[in-house]
């Protein structure tokens, strides 16, 4: 008779499960971090090369193993952290699962060094894809090192799956920075291709904070802190005027554990309320202290993911403490009117008026051309762009078409067939993609010298991927100078950064360019020309002047694609006359 069904061989079944709990050298690190923090240490060394992809080493000072903890810590579903269900149901440990060790030796050559206080010498182990060596002894330091080799040696499927190195660098960065902010007492040392990344003595948790994010960025956060019996929620967010167009700073600690929650950070976004540009996100930094009895960490072998007895709760006290925060702080934005009732601090849009006009009457008929009309509906691409201006615009001297700017938002433009409305925004987003495509494309360097160059100090992520993207940065326009680890001088920048933003253009677009990779899958010259555009074009609320609305005008309709904005949202809406007709009840 015959069976379908059969165990898997052990040697298939490990590397299964490795995949769940390692899916890149950061998830290692993440792990070894973890355990290294679980055994007391005070010191914590991290150090990859190429990304973590051919050699991890962490090693601390903790309390070590004795040589029979150290076999046995290999083995599948041996810890120390827990033995009962009682025990799993109140877990006040990092890890718990007792997996990592077991999954990261399948897919790796592990060694590892360990030695208790009251041993004379220390026992090294070599794992080599699951299979265990004999067993030496060596003198070491107290605690334990953890060395990995050739993640994904004998899974080259999964290897194929990782990313450039330093796009696994900046995993690595994030994994070993968020622990550096849940632990502050703890001295952290991350060395990343023999450079020196981090190197962080222990501190006070506003010492800490002020150490990774820089003096500036402190300057602009604030601090909160709230209890009831049972919880406490405390940390810092930033001021309104300083968020930013990503969620990737957003971190949330549980009992020093970092973790993912929507909805909590949510409650963050919400404190604010209608202090924040739509579609940015203040720097937060949130922990919150609760009975382990009270919440479940045992929902993913990652164990980022956690379910709440009463999750309302802990929403509603991060909420509050952080509007009440905010308010202690007078952080309502105002804006001061003129004598004539305008608003004051309208700056230069940068916009060079026209010499021609168009005819705007020929360009929205009823049918516009079918080479426009086909264009509308396609999506744009990075490498190539035509030469030529968009079927519709043809260039006529009439006398000067009347248009309107209404909420310093939206622009009127009226024709025979009715109504033109114009988002400045996306009109002004789709002229500066097509020039940033053209630059990139011909490689045509439009820049502007900086009379007195800015000095920038990023993190060692956002160094790492300005690196990365240097020479489609300066194919922008931009000119950049890298000092240091994290130091950017920006020299000059492309010409149609608007007067006053030359000192914060790059880090918007940098900031932008994260979110876009995580959210949607570009390549990286169509995600800096996206990002880029919508950073430096005009936002709602930016008053222009009658020839900066003729000039926007103008270069829009030279545009291929006029009608969409790169993001694919429409740059205009056409109101027919009869539209208008019908809404007054007119029959004619």
């Amino acid at each position: 008779m015959e069976h379908n069904v059969h165990i898997l061989p052990e040697q298939i079944a490990s590397k299964i499960a490795a995949g769940e709990v390692v899916q890149r050298p950061a998830s290692v690190v993440k792990e070894l971090i973890e355990n290294a923090i679980d055994a007391q240490a005070t010191s914590i060394t991290v150090i990859i090369k190429e990304g973590g992809k051919s050699f991890i080493q962490v090693f601390d000072n903790g309390i070590g193993m004795s040589e029979e903890d150290a076999r046995t810590a290999f083995g599948r579903h041996a810890t120390s952290k827990i033995s009962t269900l009682e025990d799993l149901e109140s877990i006040r440990t990092l890890g718990f699962r007792g997996e990592a060790l077991y999954s990261i030796a399948a897919i790796a050559r592990v060694e590892m060094r360990t030695r208790r206080e009251a041993d004379e010498v220390g026992t090294v182990l070599r794992i080599d894809g699951g299979a265990m060596k004999p067993c030496t002894k060596q003198a070491c330091e107290r605690g334990t090192s953890v060395t990995v080799r050739n993640l994904f040696f004998n899974t080259p499927a999964r290897r194929n799956f990782l990313k450039a190195i330093n796009t696994e660098f900046r995993h690595i960065f994030d994994v070993v920075q968020r622990n550096a902010l849940a632990h502050p007492q703890i001295h952290f040392k991350f060395i990343s291709d023999d450079e020196v990344v981090l190197d962080l003595q222990p501190d006070e948790l506003s010492g800490r904070v002020r150490e990774v994010f820089g003096e500036s960025e402190f300057d602009g956060l604030v601090p909160f802190d709230e209890k009831t019996e049972t919880l406490s929620v405390s940390g810092y967010v930033g001021m309104p005027q300083f968020a930013k167009r990503t969620r990737s700073e957003q971190y949330l600690f549980l009992n020093s554990r970092y973790i993912l929650s929507r909805s909590l950070n949510y409650a963050v976004y919400q404190a604010y309320e209608h202090t924040l540009e739509k579609g940015s996100f203040p720097l937060s930094i949130v922990f919150i202290t609760l009975d382990p009895r009270r919440v479940d960490v045992n929902v993913h072998p990652s164990k980022l993911e956690v379910k709440f007895e009463d999750e309302r709760s802990v929403y509603r006290l991060i909420h509050g403490a952080v509007r009440k925060s905010l308010m202690a702080h007078d952080l309502i934005p105002t804006i001061s009117m003129t004598e004539n009732g305008s608003a004051t601090g309208a700056t230069n849009l940068g916009f060079t008026p026209s010499p021609t006009a168009y005819r705007w009457q020929d360009l929205f008929t009823d049918k516009p051309p079918a080479a426009v009309s086909a264009a509308s509906q396609q999506r744009e691409s990075l490498p190539g762009v035509s030469s030529q201006p968009a079927a519709s615009a043809q260039v006529g001297h009439p006398a000067q078409v009347p248009a309107w700017q209404i909420h310093n938002k939206y622009i009127l433009v009226p024709t025979p067939e009715g109504l033109i409305v114009i988002d400045q925004h996306a009109a002004h987003e789709r002229i500066l993609y097509d020039r940033v495509v053209e630059r990139l494309a011909l490689g045509k360097h439009d820049s502007q010298q900086l009379l007195f160059p800015h000095t920038s100090e990023l993190s060692a992520g956002d160094a790492a991927l300005v690196q990365q993207l240097l020479p489609h940065l300066e194919g922008m326009g931009f000119q950049l100078k890298l000092f240091g680890k994290n130091t950017v001088v920006v020299e000059g920048v492309p010409a149609d950064v608007r007067s006053g933003h030359e000192a914060t253009i790059l880090r918007e677009v940098i900031d932008l360019y994260k979110e876009n990779e995580h959210d949607v899958k570009l390549e990286p010259r169509e995600n800096l020309a996206k990002s880029y555009s919508c950073k430096a074009a005009v936002k709602a609320g930016n008053a222009l002047s009658s020839a900066e609305i003729h000039s926007l005008l103008d270069q829009l309709f030279k545009t291929r694609v006029p009608f969409v904005c790169p993001h694919g949202r429409p740059v205009l809406v056409r109101i027919p006359l009869a539209e208008l007709d019908r809404r007054f009840g007119r029959s004619v």
